[in-house]
């Protein structure tokens, strides 16, 4: 439960110190007044990412950035369970060093006590449904593991720790074929890599099957319930090292059905794919690079057997997202014991009548949730009377009104 936060020279906040309230808060304002800047540091402080700047550097404020140091902060005081905390994260600036190059440095703290950044994703839990978030369904490959990849970091610091090695290990091995294919080297060389590459690749495929099992368990009953009963939603793995064993004589057809992988252990896994990666290295030598592996995974959403990734309308894709971030928020209290902070940017704008009463009654059982809209009538009057209503004008909160439900 946030319970303060503080933003010093991020995005368009200069200074802002602001006890939060529990419940529903709407924040009301035109655009670029600043109102998603408040959910992307809030985002920002459980996942340590942004979901709008392509570096930490656009996240410091345009004119202090300018200076020879500037350092951007944000910091929340929280309670996680029964215990107080507070997190800081900041980001240092160096416009002015020996070498005469800027130099960005990101340092996080819990209780005062640096930490590494792996080890505390989630330990401020917060979902976020953003106009964006279509991309899910409608988007990439790499939009559906980003997905995955942030969840499944929130409630699992290892998780995080084994992309980091992965993805060290997977840019090592990509560079020693490289290597080897130019100069005709020992392909053995690339055995201590398929290990470090198998070890963590394993641990992320392992996560990946149990996580989208859960939440489509969560997501299915909640998208039918969004559809009137008319669709059922599906969620299908479909790793680009498939674990699951197939008789050498069974030729397997390219058919989106579920398979329950649940059932192979980690070893299991890790094994396979340390074969697979030594079956494919002629093809890996000739192309240069790791052609298998959790990098290359993909995820598709099925409504009534329809493949909304290719297939479906805006609207079924919509929906399915909502049913996903509903099935995200509990799944993640299910983990960590609590619910995270429900951050919701402008997407009633986007829904139909229907859609946005429906997610309004999901948000009542919320703890803790943001919103931000330019359009306060889009809310009922009723609604309305329920939440705490921040106004918010060139990163400045005018006016706090909490209005009571009569």
């Amino acid at each position: 439960m946030l319970k303060h936060l503080s933003l010093t020279n991020f995005r368009n906040y200069v200074r802002l110190e602001m006890e939060f309230p529990q419940g529903l808060l709407l924040l009301v304002g035109g655009n670029a007044q600043g109102k998603t800047n408040l959910l992307e540091a809030l985002y920002y402080l459980s996942t340590f990412l942004s979901f709008q700047a392509e570096s930490d550097r656009q996240l410091i404020n345009f004119s202090a950035a300018r200076d020879a140091l500037a350092v951007a902060r944000i910091t929340a005081e929280y309670q996680r369970g029964l215990v107080e905390h507070r997190l800081e994260v900041r980001l240092i600036l160096e416009n002015e060093n020996r070498n005469g190059m800027a130099r960005l440095r990101k340092e996080v703290l819990l209780d005062g006590v640096k930490q590494k950044i792996a080890s505390i994703v989630g330990h401020l839990s917060a979902v976020v449904f953003l106009p964006q978030s279509i991309r899910i369904v409608e988007g990439s490959p790499e939009d559906r593991r980003r997905f995955l990849n942030l969840a499944i970091g929130q409630v699992m610091p290892a998780y995080n720790e084994a992309l980091v090695e992965y993805t060290r290990a997977l840019q090592q091995r990509n560079a020693l074929l490289k290597l080897l294919t130019e100069r005709e080297g020992d392909p053995d060389q690339l055995d201590f890599w398929d290990l470090e590459l198998a070890r963590s690749g394993a641990k992320i495929i392992r996560a990946r099957i149990e996580a989208l099992h859960e939440l489509e368990e969560l997501a299915a009953p909640l998208h039918r319930q969004l559809t009137r009963g008319k669709e059922g939603l599906a969620c299908l793995y479909q790793p680009a090292y498939d674990p699951y064993p197939t008789h050498p004589s069974q030729y397997r057809l390219p058919v989106k059905d579920a398979i329950d992988r649940g059932q192979l252990s980690l070893s299991q896994i890790q094994e396979g794919f340390l074969e697979t990666l030594r079956k494919n290295r002629r093809q890996d030598l000739q192309r240069g690079s790791t052609t298998i592996g959790p990098h290359r995974d993909e995820v598709s959403f099925l409504s009534n057997g329809l493949d909304l990734t290719v297939y479906g309308s805006r609207g079924q894709g919509r929906t399915a997202v909502i049913a996903l971030k509903l099935a995200e928020l509990e799944w993640v209290r299910s983990k960590v014991g609590f619910y995270p902070i429900f951050l919701l940017d402008e997407v009633l704008a986007e829904l139909d009548p229907p859609r946005r009463q429906d997610l309004l009654d999901r948000l009542a059982d919320c703890p803790q949730a943001v919103l931000t809209t330019a359009e306060a009538g889009l809310f009922e009057k009723n609604f309305l009377k329920k939440v705490t209503v921040w106004h918010i004008d060139h990163g400045r909160v005018l006016e706090t009104a909490t209005v009571s439900e009569e």
